[in-house]
């Protein structure tokens, strides 16, 4: 029986996602070198977000070709660093259930997630070492990589309970919305370090009403993930097949208490038995009806910026929106295709990162600037640079 924790690999994962982060460490190192720490972070930041986003798309893809599974245990697979070792249990595996959770190809797309994550936070603790090493030379912040690199680890034991608790849904939804403030983070520390895009820029400009409207777009857009994520990971994406109606009706049979019990195991009820088709209708339903909430809102705070002359930051959300609408149509008609299903994912993480990264820049930071010289006096009175 293998164990469902097993540390005897986590060393030898660490060293792999080490050597995958090498490379973008290496490009942020040569695109900087004659830079000042200000600018390395910044690029560091952005690579490592860049890497996060992709994660998040990964970690969608992971879930929607059920290789959650693929290697049942944790951190490893069958206790090796690999599918490589672990290539006689897998066999074993696939020839007993040949359409079942392990097999080979779903081994490696589980454990190549595990890698990119590890790589992920190689990245992010550099980032917290090389802003804790400038800070008594510059002024450079520190709380928010220290936030992000406790976050990554609450993010990393969400990943062992997804597989330890085999995909129970409560988890693997928290797991995916965690990934999202992994991004929202990141996309802070970028505008924090003082190189907004343009956008970002003139998010400064938002006034008291703007930005209270802005917080409570980010809010609804939380909310409908959550459910977004609790759709997918009770696979009740096909529990309407039809649209705008549902099963043929505009208030189809639903069981809401059954469907929102959220402790419980992947397809059963709290008492264990099955969960009643009802109940998957009810989760699908509620995800519908928040999305015209999210896109009607979209629609009103893309207006609102559009009047203050943010015509781009508009262009953006009405462009989101559309995005979402038409991936989250293409999900239900089309029967849930693998890329529709990863691009309503994209969808949902770009809105959030660029919400947090808007909402960052519409509260300025005042500070020193990087690498500015300030004259002190000395003891022994004569002036000093520092």
């Amino acid at each position: 029986m293998t164990a469902l924790v097993d540390w005897t690999p986590v060393f030898r994962l660490m060293l792999v996602g080490l050597l995958i982060a090498v490379v973008p460490l290496g490009w942020v190192w040569l695109r900087s070198r004659e830079a000042d720490t200000a600018q390395r972070l910044r690029w560091l930041t952005a690579v490592t977000l860049f890497l996060t986003f992709d994660l998040v798309l990964f970690g969608a893809f992971t879930r929607l070709t059920d290789s959650g599974l693929g290697c049942p245990d944790w951190p490893g697979c069958y206790g090796t660093a690999s599918p490589i070792g672990a290539r006689a249990e897998i066999a074993a595996a696939q020839a007993e259930l040949p359409s079942g959770p392990v097999t080979f190809s779903k081994a490696w797309i589980e454990m190549i997630h595990r890698y990119l994550a590890t790589s992920v936070g190689v990245l992010i603790v550099v980032l917290v070492v090389v802003s804790a090493l400038q800070r008594r030379l510059r002024r450079v912040p520190l709380l928010w990589p220290v936030i992000t690199l406790v976050w990554v680890c609450v993010q990393g034991a969400f990943g062992a309970l997804t597989v330890t608790m085999k995909l129970f849904p409560a988890i693997v939804t928290l797991h995916l919305m965690g990934g999202l403030v992994l991004l929202a983070l990141l996309r802070l520390q970028a505008v924090r370090y003082g190189a907004p895009d343009a956008l970002s820029a003139q998010a400064a400009r938002l006034g008291p009403t703007l930005r209270a409207a802005l917080w409570g777009m980010f809010a609804l857009v939380w909310l409908q993930v959550a459910l977004g994520g609790w759709v997918s990971t009770n696979y009740a994406v096909l529990a309407c097949r039809d649209f705008p109606t549902c099963q043929g009706s505009w208030w189809p049979p639903m069981d809401f208490a059954r469907g929102f019990e959220l402790w419980r195991e992947l397809g059963a009820q709290r008492s264990g038995e099955a969960l009643p088709f009802a109940a998957l209708t009810a989760i699908h339903y509620t995800h519908r009806l928040a999305a015209y909430v999210v896109l009607a809102a979209l629609g009103g705070v893309g207006w609102a910026l559009w009047r203050r002359g943010l015509a781009r930051h508009a262009a953006w959300l009405w462009g989101l929106g559309a995005w979402q609408l038409l991936t989250g149509l293409s999900n239900v008609v089309l029967e849930w295709p693998l890329a529709a299903a990863l691009a309503h994912t994209g969808g949902a993480a770009a809105l959030v990162t660029v919400l947090a990264g808007w909402l960052a820049a519409a509260y300025p930071v005042r500070r020193q600037a990087w690498g500015s010289t300030t004259v002190v006096p000395s003891p022994s009175g004569q002036e000093r640079t520092a």
